[in-house]
């Protein structure tokens, strides 16, 4: 019985219902990466009304990546027990209040407590890796994750441009336009959102306090064989990565004297790029290429990117290296997601992708100050020589074979 509703499910993924899931899965990280990039241009001035030092912006920015370190494996094993469908809706509609805080915000404090509400809140990725383990066959789950690299390229090209423009009217009309789209996805969620886990396919076992701590989760996840090169593969891209996204524009502003609107330009293109790639490009790779080797070759060609990047002569170069970065990752990531999805029972999806989503915002947290220190003291080529050398070495984890061609003993 319960393998007849599983296969139910999966072959309701087809259906118009299962579509509008996806839809909704596909806005809901779309709204994330949005609500993060449309704040990107106004936060060091709503920062800048209560204290001028840089430091403090930098601060505010890690308080979030920290709070999804926390929340992520917790609302994966919520998930886990209660259903995929109202740890999303109630996510969401805590990412909305957190942002009509930041634009009610009369003090410091108030901005770092709205960042902390959406960084809990805004862990919820890893429930939609899941929802979407559930409803997708094993030969469409790579295709499918792609939808949620898709969804981050859309919102990292939309959100800073919009969150420019709206500042126009005030600063605090990005937040407040951030929270109204986050209750409006809710709300379409609610109507639209059908429950991806069935009670029978449910954990059972209360959740025991131990459980929801993100260092035991993370710890766990790397004692398994089989996840172990996939999970320090994955850390290891996001560390490298991560010192891209905030030490690019003021390595580009040493070397070639590239202001922001150069930039943003730059920014969009990777989106561009890269939800092309996860959106279409990678589903079509899957269905004729060995899921590992695509995320190595992915990996790789983000090595060639980062080395480029170093060497870059002229400005007009570095879109040669962007290119080989963005077609990479998005190769790398959907791929490298869905096998580690694979390798575990279908009643450990939240559990094991929250863990794995809370790894990337460990590597998300240290990543920028590995950049910056070796920024100052080794050269601005510097983090992306050593960034090309951790790419190079995730690429090594990626393939290796060590007990990981079997998936986990489901417990079903």
């Amino acid at each position: 019985m319960q393998q007849n509703h599983q296969s139910t499910l999966l072959a309701t993924g087809q259906s118009t219902v299962s579509r509008k899931a996806l839809a909704f899965i596909f806005i809901t990280v779309c709204l994330d990466l949005l609500g993060v990039g449309i704040l990107i241009p106004v936060i060091p001035f709503f920062v800048g009304q209560f204290n001028q030092d840089a430091l403090m912006v930098g601060l505010l920015a890690l308080s979030y990546s920290a709070a999804q370190f926390i929340a992520s494996p917790a609302l994966g094993i919520l998930s886990d027990r209660y259903g995929r469908r109202s740890v999303l809706l109630i996510s969401v509609v805590g990412t909305g209040l957190g942002y009509f805080l930041f634009g009610f915000a009369n003090a410091l404090w108030l901005l770092f407590a709205a960042r902390l509400i959406d960084g809990f809140t805004g862990g919820n990725i890893s429930v939609a890796q899941a929802y979407i383990a559930d409803v997708s066959s094993p030969k469409d789950r790579a295709k499918n994750f792609g939808l949620i690299g898709a969804a981050f390229g859309l919102g990292f090209i939309i959100g800073p441009a919009l969150g420019g423009w709206l500042s126009q009217i005030s600063l605090q009309t990005p937040a407040f336009v951030a929270g109204v789209l986050s209750l409006f996805t809710a709300a379409f969620g609610f109507f639209v959102l059908p429950e991806s886990l069935p009670p029978e396919r449910r954990q059972r076992e209360p959740i025991a306090l131990k459980e929801l701590n993100p260092l035991r989760q993370v710890g766990d996840a790397l004692r398994r064989p089989a996840l172990r090169r996939l999970l320090l593969a994955n850390f290891t891209q996001n560390f490298a990565f991560s010192g891209l996204q905030t030490n690019f524009a003021l390595f580009t502003f040493v070397r070639f004297g590239l202001g922001p609107q150069q930039n943003g330009g730059i920014f969009a293109y990777i989106g561009l790029v890269s939800g092309l790639m996860q959106g279409v490009i990678t589903g079509l790779l899957v269905k004729r290429f060995n899921e590992q080797q695509l995320t190595v070759v992915g990996l790789g060609l983000m090595t060639l990117g980062y080395a480029g990047v170093a060497l870059a002569p002229e400005a007009w170069t570095l879109y040669l290296a962007i290119t080989l970065i963005a077609v990479g990752g998005g190769i790398a990531i959907p791929t490298l997601t869905s096998t580690i999805s694979k390798r575990v029972s279908p009643r450990q999806q939240g559990s094991i992708l929250g863990a794995t989503q809370a790894f990337s915002s460990l590597a998300l947290t240290v990543g920028p100050v590995w950049a910056g220190v070796t920024f100052d003291y080794l050269g601005a080529n510097a983090p992306y020589w050593t960034g090309a050398g951790w790419l190079a070495i995730a690429a090594l984890l990626a393939a290796g074979r060590a007990s990981s061609s079997k998936r986990l003993p489901s417990l079903d």
